[in-house]
């Protein structure tokens, strides 16, 4: 009788291959145009996955997906696209893949607490992962940079106070990481960590793994964009809480830190800034002020917006600033024909995409034209949690309210064709990211 039920689930699961009953590995079809979605699901037949998408026309083809435990979300992908890491929420388990082999790299490791910001930036399978949360024995304080290693299935712990998001150089021999109420950096070298657990940061900094940068100039740095030798650091300032040494509220700001000194070289003042995106020597800076009203040209029911500045870094002046949708900026994206995907979480949604009745729906996705400065928010709701472009097409993948969408990017709009019934891409359960595994 149990061989029976093994023979039809199995037999289920293949006439569900397109619906992702999971699998580790894939034997049968390496696509060239891949891209990887990550699916959560809660239903009892469809396990969660990293279902792959074809590129090149939008479709699900019959490929098994790869296993990421229940409900995975963030995909992030090393930049020579080898590597492919995801965090599964429902157990806390980073899973990792080998996506030229389309199969898994060891089996998920396992993290003492729930990530938001990981790294993978070689081609070697080691991923850092930022856990605010996590237990340093013997110590009061909470909080960690995981070094995984997928070769061996192991980690190595670093202390680090309420780490909220880290980011690495391009040799992954130096981390930033940014802690929530806090107007420092924390600077990792996790190649001089001593494993298991490593807690210099508590114990002596500065010294080889561990560097404290304090400076007045920042105030509640979030994030950073790494270019070479020169991070850019997203300052949130009030937004954030932060406030001036002699009180009030402290701008926001973009500052220029040097990786190799460790010293913050200049700054420059923006209206909010919790995401940027570099392009040559313009920074494009998102974020969402305190007390922004919306323009009334945009004529919103939306009473607060977010900013997004350009700043030209030759000069260090802010060119143009636009009002976008509001809520905490974290994805950016930029088309090969100069349009740039904003998105956000926790927004003022208005309407209901569901449910229309002919007036506005608005969500937490804006679309800005680098040509003339103008901005479009498409009509839908939700969180904007995944952002793909690509270089031989004019489209942009979009996991929104968890739902995959295809926009054309010439026109702004949902891509409806045969195999995209109203530019959504029909994907079981809940898509929380998107990211391409393939060149093109």
């Amino acid at each position: 009788m149990k061989n029976r039920i093994l023979i039809v689930v199995v037999g289920l699961c293949a006439s569900l291959s397109l619906l992702s009953c999971g699998g580790s590995s894939n034997s049968q079809v390496i696509l060239p145009d891949r891209v990887l979605a990550s699916q959560g699901v809660t239903a009892t037949l469809v396990f969660g996955s990293l279902v792959v998408v074809n590129g090149q026309n939008d479709t699900l083809p019959r490929v098994s997906p790869l296993s990421a435990g229940n409900s995975p979300g963030l995909i992030v992908v090393s930049p020579t696209r080898n590597i492919a890491a995801t965090f599964d929420s429902s157990s806390n388990n980073v899973f990792a893949v080998n996506t030229s082999k389309q199969t898994s790299i060891g089996n998920g490791i396992h993290l003492p607490g729930l990530t938001s910001s990981i790294s993978v930036p070689t081609a070697d399978p080691t991923v850092y992962a930022a856990v605010p949360t996590a237990t340093v024995n013997g110590f009061a304080f909470h909080g960690a940079v995981e070094v995984l290693n997928f070769s061996t299935n192991s980690f190595t712990t670093i202390a680090a106070s309420n780490a909220q998001t880290v980011v690495s150089n391009s040799q992954g021999t130096e981390l930033l990481v940014f802690s929530p109420d806090s107007d420092a950096i924390t600077v990792l070298f996790p190649g001089a960590a001593v494993p298991p657990v490593d807690t210099s940061c508590y114990t002596s900094p500065p010294n080889q793994v561990c560097t404290i940068v304090l400076d007045t100039r920042l105030s509640r740095p979030v994030n950073a964009i790494v270019n070479g030798t020169t991070a850019y650091i997203l300052n949130c300032g009030f937004a954030c809480g932060g406030t001036l040494p002699g009180g009030g509220p402290a701008p926001a700001s973009v500052a220029v830190f040097d990786l190799g000194s460790l010293f913050v070289t200049q700054t420059v003042t923006v209206d909010a800034a919790t995401m940027a995106l570099l392009s040559g020597s313009t920074l494009y800076v998102a974020g969402t002020p305190v007390n922004f009203p919306c323009p009334a040209s945009q004529k919103t029911a939306a009473t607060n917006c977010g900013t997004l500045d350009v700043v030209d870094l030759s000069s260090m002046q802010v060119t143009s600033t636009t009002a976008i949708t509001d809520g905490y900026h974290d994805r950016m994206d930029l088309t090969t024909n100069g349009q740039i995907f904003v998105g956000s979480r926790n927004c003022t949604n208005i309407g209901n995409v569901n449910n229309p009745t002919g007036g506005e729906i608005r969500g937490c996705l804006s679309i800005y034209n680098i040509s003339n400065g103008s901005v479009i928010f498409p009509p839908d709701n939700g969180d904007v949690t995944g952002l793909q472009g690509f270089t031989t097409r004019y489209v942009e993948y979009v996991a929104e309210g968890g739902q995959l969408r295809v926009y054309d990017t010439t026109k702004d709009i949902l891509l409806i064709n045969d195999f995209v019934p109203q530019g959504t891409i029909d994907i079981v359960g809940f898509v929380g990211d998107v990211k391409a595994i393939d060149f093109f």
